[in-house]
């Protein structure tokens, strides 16, 4: 009995690959605007007139016709009421200003530089036997 085998002829093959850039968006928080109330004190002085009564004494020599009644208080003296204006201060909150934020979004370009790996295969064969390769054997391959 012969020992006879068929050979199957093999087949090898490598797959090349390469990286694409995608490039995206996402919305991300850059940052924050505040708005806080700040109180500022400020000294004022003004000046407003007022009126105010004064009560002048003055001693003369009673004259002859003078009859001396004068009305008098329990303790022997007169009174005589004496007015001033009181001044009246009031302070009050008035609305002077409202500051209005607003957001607004622009659309602007923005450049992307990356490095990609693209990988190649050479094929090399020995000179012995060169004219023993077939196909496409250029080093980009297709694409």
């Amino acid at each position: 009995m012969s020992d006879h085998r068929e050979r199957d002829d093999e087949a090898v093959s490598i797959v090349r690959s390469e990286e694409e850039l995608r490039v995206g968006t996402e919305r991300v928080e850059a940052g924050r605007v505040r708005a806080r109330k700040v109180v500022d004190t400020e000294d004022v002085r003004q000046t407003v007139p007022r009126y105010v009564e004064h009560a002048d004494v003055q001693r003369v020599v009673p004259d002859h016709e003078d009859s001396g009644q004068v009305e008098t208080l329990p303790d022997g003296s007169i009174s005589i009421p004496v007015f001033e204006e009181r001044l009246v201060v009031e302070k009050r909150l008035v609305v002077t200003e409202r500051v209005i934020i607003r957001k607004s979004s622009t659309m602007e370009n923005q450049e992307v530089q990356a490095v990609l790996r693209r990988e190649r295969i050479e094929i090399e064969a020995d000179p012995e036997i060169g004219d023993r390769v077939s196909g496409d054997i250029s080093a980009n391959g297709p694409g």
